[in-house]
């Protein structure tokens, strides 16, 4: 799975970035999968629903198929509250299956990861750089003069950033 990671303070933009991304790498042909990854705890299924209602009864796996969308959810926690299943970037391996078909993965978040990652800045934040202190930045986006040793791409032209995430994923 060839993927990036989108990173950066909050309200510096990946969102924004990420959609703008895919909607690039679509008109030029290329078949996309997203992930978002968030440090919050929060719930991906509706209670009350009759999904929940499975995983609430122990189903180790929960499947959703509809006329427009289908779903997995499944729980990273055992029965006494601890990890199951794969940790860190073994954790992506979970995905492959569903993102087989896609030539580039973009990863909303996740600065832990040992991927290669982009980080999103905004001046008007008035925040640090989070490439200072991570690992596997590979430039910084954004259209604000900043002293780094990072190639900085243009945030205002998507065609620049597009390429520079294709150059490295496919190197």
């Amino acid at each position: 799975m060839r993927r990036i990671h989108i990173v950066g303070g909050k309200n510096h933009g990946k969102t924004t970035l990420v959609v703008e991304l895919v909607e690039e790498f679509v008109r030029r042909g290329l078949r996309v999968g997203t992930i978002k990854h968030t440090h919050h705890q929060h719930e991906l299924d509706v209670p009350g629903k009759d999904s929940h209602k499975h995983r609430e009864a122990g189903a180790a796996v929960v499947g959703i198929l509809t006329k427009s969308v289908n779903a997995v959810f499944w729980s990273n926690v055992d029965d006494s509250g601890g990890i199951r299943g794969p940790v860190g970037d073994d954790r992506y391996r979970q995905f492959e299956p569903a993102f087989s078909d896609c030539d580039l993965v973009i990863v909303e978040g996740d600065t832990m990861t040992a991927a290669p990652k982009l980080e999103v800045w905004r001046a008007e934040r008035g925040t640090e750089l989070l490439a200072e202190s991570l690992t596997n930045v590979l430039a910084i986006i954004s259209d604000d003069s900043l002293a780094t040793q990072l190639p900085i791409v243009a945030r205002k032209s998507i065609t620049a950033v597009a390429d520079f995430v294709l150059d490295v994923v496919h190197s």
